[in-house]
């Protein structure tokens, strides 16, 4: 499977976190899009019921939003961000803007397909179309979905970038850097960060997205088995319970997105991983969690 962008692997939230109680291993597990389709708001659900999720992102420019709000409010543990989107990737349906911000958009008023180049989609992203990119409209945009996510979430504790344009502009980064410290919210991805300047890392568990179905919980016990004492471990993925609605979800090179991210939520839910992660204590925190360590 071509997946066409990569997740952060370096986060930052601002200063230094203190090490894991007696020296052990902690993990955050991160579900996102909750909102992009009913069938991602039932596996991000089912993985933080059933499984090892303990912070979802929330996309306020989807369709299944107002779903995805209700179902927040039935479960208030699970820690929320917002997930900023400027990007609307998959070719059988699409999201548009809260705001007026066509240098963001495509002719049909859609939100640019991508945030990085793709061959397949020849001059449809944010980077080929970053010189006429409106800073106004991108600070404008981003300040109505957090505006929205804060009106139905009221625990909301951070935000993070659809599809990694924190990338595209350290203009843009800089933009959300000061909407977060405006409106209370933790920058978790950040371009600065990324590039190793500022900020503290934690570290990628070293599992990524696309590892074939079959291998995912051998591989993942693999990548647990290596985590360091006293250290902090963030993984990334978008569980979604396959239906027809997520067989119908696909773009060029990523056809298989209702097998790969139901293949998500039966990992996150194994029973094999629960055992490995309660016999070996390792440590499930959430964002929110993390970011109440650091500044009490």
């Amino acid at each position: 499977m071509n997946r066409t962008f990569h997740f952060l692997t370096a986060l930052t939230v601002g200063a230094a976190l203190a090490a894991p109680a007696a020296g052990g291993q902690t993990l955050i597990v991160r579900g996102d899009d909750i909102g992009g389709s009913h069938g991602s708001n039932m596996g991000v659900i089912k993985a933080y019921r059933e499984g090892i999720e303990r912070s979802t992102e929330i996309m306020t420019v989807a369709p299944w939003f107002p779903e995805a709000v209700s179902l927040l409010r039935e479960n208030p543990g699970l820690d929320v961000g917002v997930h900023i989107v400027f990007t609307s990737e998959w070719d059988g349906y699409k999201w548009r803007p809260l705001t007026h911000c066509p240098s963001l958009c495509d002719g049909d008023g859609y939100f640019l397909r991508g945030t990085f180049p793709s061959k397949d989609y020849p001059g449809g992203s944010m980077m080929e179309n970053r010189d006429r990119l409106d800073l106004g409209e991108i600070e404008a945009e981003m300040r109505a979905q957090i505006e929205m996510a804060k009106k139905y979430v009221p625990n909301l504790t951070h935000l993070t970038s659809h599809m990694a344009w924190c990338i595209v502009d350290p203009r843009i980064d800089e933009i959300a850097r000061r909407l977060c410290t405006e409106y209370g919210l933790f920058y978790m991805d950040s371009a600065k960060s990324f590039m190793g300047q500022g900020g503290i890392n934690v570290k990628s568990l070293g599992f990524g997205m696309g590892v074939p179905v079959g291998e995912r919980v051998e591989k993942f016990i693999e990548a647990l088995s290596k985590m360091e004492k006293g250290s902090y471990y963030v993984t990334i993925d978008h569980p979604a319970v396959r239906s027809a609605e997520m067989e119908a979800t696909s773009h060029i090179g990523y056809e298989n997105v209702a097998e790969d991210r139901q293949g998500v939520v039966d990992l996150w839910t194994s029973p094999v991983v629960l055992d490995y992660i309660r016999e070996h204590g390792i440590e499930l925190i959430s964002f929110g969690e993390a970011v109440k360590r650091l500044t009490k």
